[in-house]
């Protein structure tokens, strides 16, 4: 193996650029989000869910009307278009969602959770709660998690301004 040198054999400058606390805040996010996808998935295969399709059926169901455009559904997901349309297929297929026109949008679709979808969410938000309780909020103080919250939302508005599309509030 050769020697470096130039500008990347610095190891001074490179040392302080890890140590930056950016590089650990960052780091540390995607751990624990990693983390706590990793735990959720395990319980939302118990019923016959991707985590994709848990947080479609939740989107939809906390919308008004419960249903969205699917372009502001893709909006508010890690989906792209054709990736929540493969998703909302299958939920269609399972009988968890419905499609319809928009009736603003010729072009456009509205994907709405079924009754049969609003009892698959009965059946997995308890144990969703108590994982979320167990791995999640309980390790904050309510002043915490109302602080995180904040914090969360507004990183969130800054990078996915269109994450809220079509929403209420309840994001």
């Amino acid at each position: 193996m050769g020697t470096v040198t130039g500008p990347a054999a610095d190891s001074t400058r490179i040392d302080a650029l890890l140590a930056d606390p950016r590089i650990t805040a960052i780091g540390l996010f995607e751990e624990a989000a990693g983390g706590l996808k990793a735990r959720l998935a395990s319980q939302y295969a118990e019923h016959d869910l991707t985590p994709a399709e848990f947080e479609v059926l939740v989107r939809l169901a906390r919308s008004p009307n419960r249903e969205l455009r699917m372009s502001d559904l893709a909006a508010q997901t890690q989906l792209t278009t054709s990736g929540i349309t493969r998703v909302v297929d299958r939920l269609e297929a399972d009988g968890l969602v419905a499609r319809r026109a928009c009736p603003t949008d010729r072009r456009g679709a509205l994907a709405g959770v079924t009754e049969s979808g609003l009892t698959r969410l009965d059946e997995v938000l308890p144990g969703h709660l108590d994982l979320v309780e167990k791995w999640f909020t309980s390790l904050l103080s309510p002043t915490e998690l109302q602080a995180l919250l904040r914090y969360l939302r507004t990183i969130r508005d800054a990078v996915r301004p269109e994450a809220t599309a079509g929403a209420s509030g309840a994001a």
